[in-house]
């Protein structure tokens, strides 16, 4: 097992989970402020509006996961704030994030469809970037698997997913791979997109029907009584996402014949 602890010194500990998701971050924020200059809007908005999201993100990964995890946080409660121990869920981040970037949007009169399509690649690349931190904390893992089927994997991985005495679907992978399929088609897609938004809800689409077939293979899914809770947003981003896309195709159409 790899220790999640990546440095000590004296009372300061460093964990992988830390440096891994603070990564994602860097980079996301970097591709969004390139996106945003050749996009012609002011770069600077989205440093500004990143130091808003960022924040955002993850208390609301973290609010989302304690909620539906209460059991194991209820008696204590100063775990509750222990993120480097794991425990965000991407969902509420989404949530979190996009209240405090719609808020920021709104308050500068930005737009907010081309915002979307700038940040879209960037959430998408961060979240198969943090994906690796679920690895380091033994998260994010799949039903029990045989020792055959498991070898097919580096070394490294096979141990790592050696849970309870028993291999397990490495999910954390599965996801990491889908989301970099995903962020490579929206940055090749993007280049020839037909209306404004069409880049985040190509996100919000592909990222939830890929979620919504890993979260069958977890072991460890927050649940809403038989449901598993990551599978029902998807659903219902999909749905969402895909009513938005029709009606914004039928008003381009309408448009161009006005």
């Amino acid at each position: 097992m790899i220790d999640p602890v990546a440095l000590s010194v004296g009372p300061l500990t460093v964990y992988w989970y830390g440096i891994i998701m603070t990564a994602a971050f860097i980079l996301g924020t970097a591709l969004a402020y390139y996106r945003a200059s050749k996009s012609g809007l002011e770069p600077d908005h989205v440093l500004n509006l990143l130091i808003l999201i960022i924040p955002a993100a993850i208390i609301g990964a973290r609010l989302y996961y304690v909620i539906f995890n209460w059991e194991s946080y209820s008696s204590n409660l100063l775990e509750a704030v222990a993120i480097w121990h794991g425990g965000l869920a991407i969902h509420g981040g989404l949530i979190g994030g996009f209240l405090a970037g719609y808020f920021y949007v709104r308050k500068h009169r930005l737009d907010f469809w081309q915002m979307g399509d700038i940040l879209a690649p960037s959430v998408i690349l961060g979240q198969a970037i943090g994906r690796w931190g679920n690895f380091i904390n033994q998260e994010a893992f799949g039903t029990p698997v045989t020792r055959e089927f498991i070898s097919r994997f580096p070394v490294f991985i096979q141990q790592q997913m050696l849970i309870g005495g028993r291999y397990h679907h490495p999910a954390f992978l599965y996801e990491s791979i889908w989301d970099l399929m995903v962020f490579f088609f929206l940055l090749i897609y993007g280049k020839r997109r037909y209306f404004s938004g069409q880049i985040m809800l190509f996100y919000l689409v592909l990222y939830s029907a890929g979620r919504f077939f890993i979260e069958g293979l977890r072991t460890d899914s927050l649940m809403l009584g038989p449901v598993r809770v990551a599978q029902l947003v998807s659903m219902v981003i999909i749905i969402g996402a895909v009513g938005v896309f029709l009606f914004k195709i039928r008003e381009r159409g309408i448009n161009k014949n006005c």
